[in-house]
């Protein structure tokens, strides 16, 4: 299949792939598909799985992925309307009921001191795409930020095992977080948010986006495969779609990343989905091992953004 070809193939799909196909591949300001996503597909699935207590699954993070909180993560990489007032009142529930002490969110009862770094992050991407009053949010935004590693990343074990190195899981969820408040307006300690980012892509870059800094060896396999939803596990697909998201320039560490990723085409020009992370979920939204929009949609926008060839 040619380019056009597999335009009209994914918008076969989904209505949020096609409005993100439309955005993104297009150049459409498509705002009726965006409007249509909580009425219709997988965002209407998604919201009516709520619970009269304001919650999915047991609690804020409980059962894993069908929480509240991934599922609000769920909505919000849908691209729900912003304005959606189900999502809204929950992420004030949330803020009202689950404050950590030292600013951040609290995953329940044993952790309401110590809030969870990568949880913050995933937080602060939703809560800040869903236009949530930048009040409320300034307490997160401290809490990330007194948080960096000297190397210039994040890791969310240093207050449970005191981790010395950053890691690319916490990194890539901190800066999606990052980059979402700073996209939506908020002005909040904007400087040292820019300076945080900024150090953060660097460790990610630092490291070829999979590579060891000091072997040169791949860190971990599971980095090149592209499962999605990514939930909070790093992969080379999500920190790629982050760059061209956060309008960064191309980098020439980027190539082996993009290389692995190239390798992964089908001949008629898609990309597959790998195995899913495990866990329980809502509802399916792609077989893995099959041709995926989410994907092919996702790589499609990486190679447009840094200029390389197209299907």
């Amino acid at each position: 299949m040619d380019k056009q070809q597999i335009i009209r193939w994914l918008l076969e799909g989904d209505v949020s792939i096609q409005y993100q196909v439309c955005r993104d591949l297009l150049r459409q300001d498509r705002r009726d598909l965006r409007d249509r996503i909580a009425n219709e597909g997988w965002g209407k699935r998604y919201l009516s799985k709520r619970k009269s207590n304001g919650h999915w699954g047991l609690s804020f993070y409980q059962p894993k992925w069908i929480s509240t909180h991934y599922t609000l993560l769920d909505l919000r990489n849908l691209n729900l309307n912003p304005d959606n007032l189900v999502v809204k009142e929950t992420i004030e529930m949330v803020l009202n009921e689950s404050m950590a002490e030292d600013g951040g969110i609290c995953l329940g009862p044993s952790s309401s001191v110590h809030s969870d770094l990568c949880v913050n992050g995933m937080f602060l991407n939703y809560a800040s795409y869903f236009l949530t009053n930048e009040q409320q949010l300034q307490s997160i935004v401290d809490s990330i930020l007194s948080e960096i590693m000297p190397d210039g990343g994040f890791n969310c074990r240093t207050t449970r095992s005191g981790a010395i190195h950053s890691s690319l899981h916490t990194t890539i969820s901190v800066l999606e977080g990052l980059i979402e408040f700073q996209n939506n307006g908020y002005t909040y300690r904007i400087n040292e948010l820019q300076s945080a980012r900024k150090s953060a892509e660097e460790f990610i870059l630092l490291h070829q986006l999979f590579l060891s800094d000091h072997t040169g060896q791949i860190i971990q396999k599971d980095f090149l495969k592209m499962p999605y939803p990514s939930r909070w596990k790093y992969d080379i697909l999500r920190a790629l779609d982050y760059f061209q998201y956060a309008g960064i320039k191309w980098d020439g560490r980027m190539k082996s990343a993009i290389n692995v990723i190239l390798k992964k085409k089908n001949k008629e020009g898609t990309w597959n989905l790998q195995a899913a992370h495990p866990g329980q979920v809502h509802f399916i939204m792609e077989k893995a091992g099959m041709p995926s929009r989410w994907n092919t949609l996702r790589t499609m926008r990486v190679l447009e953004h840094f200029k390389m060839d197209q299907p």
